[in-house]
């Protein structure tokens, strides 16, 4: 994956949960790297499926978000596992 650049804003549509029949909801972080943090730590993992992330009209899908959160140049302290 090419360079990320993890301090700009992006926006998060979160995948739809099974107890739910609302459709996706939009949320919006000033930085990427928020939203990541977000998506893999407070997101039940059932609305991590079908998740997306906007960054600069970029879009990554839930494998994507995955690989950006756990990249060393990630910039945020990731919750232990």
């Amino acid at each position: 994956m090419a360079e990320f650049n993890y301090t700009i804003e992006a926006g998060l549509y979160t995948g739809k949960t099974l107890r739910s029949s609302r459709g996706p909801r939009y949320r919006r972080f000033e930085t990427a790297a928020e939203a990541l943090r977000f998506a893999m730590e407070e997101m039940p993992g059932s609305q991590l499926r079908g998740c997306v992330l906007e960054v600069n009209e970029a879009r990554f899908d839930e494998r994507q978000i995955r690989v950006l959160y756990d990249a060393p140049a990630y910039p945020l302290s990731r919750r232990e596992k």
